[in-house]
């Protein structure tokens, strides 16, 4: 019996959408797992950082405790020494719990309480360290003999080792979804699989038996066809010699734009040489700077094995190298010197930062010392896992308060700009003697930024 080309195709057509219902259905769990994946990485870094809260909140009561207690029975101000400062840790730590069990609202309540054991405890504590600094030791000894300050402790344990246990639990069973999850993957994607192969086989036998008959006409029509295959033929290698080119033309077009920083930071180099007029050169030389900033971004990219983030400690020092380098022609009695800590940041907040601290260098070795000689210092540190800070001061003449950097005025509103998109916040503070610039940025990527 023959297969007539509506049969094929309506076959063709039913096989094509079961297979692409199945790839729709393993492409679906995929996307749902993945999102459940990010979900439960999300849900983990709180509950790491609920679980050290409270457990650095126990430490430090248990510090405090020992401290206080040692002073009791010693009588020594050195006991005392931890005191203050694990008071206020554990002041933060509690700020910590509720910002971080802010989102549950069973944990007010729970949260409200441990911070009055809290109080109550230190307020213990405080009273009997002032009774006996005060040399009346037997009204603090009453006071300690009431217990009343290990009911609260034990108290607040039991609070805290409540907050610790449910983070626990939240983490088993995040990990438990995440197997199950997987567990339904392997079965979704399995029977997927057999679906798709089904789909293929049937195809398969629908266009064998259609083949064979085409294979019969084909015979009969090869004469005719004998000169449009050849036409085929030719028009093919065409193709094939044009995709070649193509393919030569789009590698050399690469080639050329990975190389076109370092071409015009050289034009403009040679540009600047002929120029007679100092103001024109300067500024030459500055955008020259800016673009050294740009492209020094990429060449760190070239041996790092994520193009995303870019370590700011690592690119920071090649690039004040380099201007200390440059612009030693101009200040030969200026030195230096930088303390960055290891942070990494996107790749185009790195760009940005890079401009920031070239015009802010640029700056301070133009303006700060009229008599060529001073030092220059730069400083990079994490405020706190969300901010970070850079510090561009110096000894020189100083500003006055609330202006900007003298100048033309352009490399302020590029700083501007640039830092607009670091979520950042400028200020320029005056020294005695000097000036200090100062930008607070964020160091969360984008997506937690808009997370949050």
């Amino acid at each position: 019996m023959s297969i007539s080309s509506s049969a094929v195709v309506r076959s063709t057509f039913a096989f094509l959408l079961v297979g692409l219902l199945a790839l729709l259905g393993i492409v679906g769990m995929i996307f749902w797992l993945g999102e459940r994946a990010q979900f439960f990485f999300d849900q983990a870094l709180a509950v790491r950082d609920t679980r050290t809260a409270a457990v650095e909140l126990r430490s430090d009561l248990q510090t405090a405790e020992s401290s206080q207690r040692g002073y009791m029975v010693g009588g020594n101000e050195i006991y005392l020494a931890p005191y203050d400062a694990t008071k206020a840790a554990a002041d933060r730590q509690l700020a910590n719990l509720k910002r971080l069990l802010a989102a549950d609202p069973a944990a007010d309540q729970r949260i409200d309480r441990l911070a009055g054991l809290v109080a109550g405890k230190f307020g213990e504590m405080d009273q009997t360290i002032t009774l006996k600094r005060a040399r009346h030791d037997d009204e603090a000894m009453a006071v300690f003999r009431t217990n009343k300050g290990k009911a609260l402790m034990d108290e607040a344990n039991i609070f805290i080792a409540a907050i610790i246990d449910e983070a626990d639990d939240r983490l088993i069973a995040g990990v438990s979804e995440q197997r199950a999850n997987a567990g339904w993957l392997r079965l979704v994607s399995a029977i997927g699989t057999l679906v798709i192969f089904a789909v293929v086989g049937g195809s398969a036998i629908v266009l064998m038996r259609y083949t064979r008959e085409l294979r019969r006409a084909r015979d009969e029509l090869n004469a005719l066809n004998a000169g449009l295959e050849q036409r085929v033929s030719e028009r093919t290698a065409d193709l094939v010699e044009a995709r070649d080119r193509a393919q030569v033309l789009l590698s050399e077009v690469n080639h050329r734009v990975a190389n076109s920083l370092a071409m015009v930071s050289s034009l403009i180099t040679l540009q600047s040489r002929t120029i007679g007029d100092a103001a024109a050169k300067t500024a030459l030389t500055e955008t020259q700077e800016r673009i050294f900033a740009i492209s020094l971004v990429h060449k760190r990219l070239y041996g790092s094995s994520d193009v995303r983030v870019v370590m700011l400690d690592e690119y920071l020092t090649a690039l004040l190298d380099h201007l200390s380098t440059s612009l030693r022609s101009q200040a030969q009695g200026i030195s230096l010197v930088y303390d960055l800590t290891p942070l990494g940041l996107e790749t185009d907040r790195a760009v940005n930062l890079g401009v920031v601290v070239t015009e802010w260098i640029t700056n301070a070795f133009k303006y700060a010392y009229p008599d060529g000689l001073g030092e220059v210092r730069v400083r990079l540190r994490q405020l706190s896992p969300e901010r970070a800070e850079i510090v561009v001061e110096d000894d020189g003449a100083g500003m006055t308060e609330g202006a900007a950097p003298r100048g033309t005025g352009l490399g302020t509103r590029i700083v501007a700009a640039m830092s607009s998109s670091l979520d950042g916040e400028i200020s320029y503070l005056p020294r005695q003697p000097g000036t200090r610039a100062r930008l607070e940025f964020s160091c969360l990527p984008r997506k937690a930024e808009a997370a949050q």
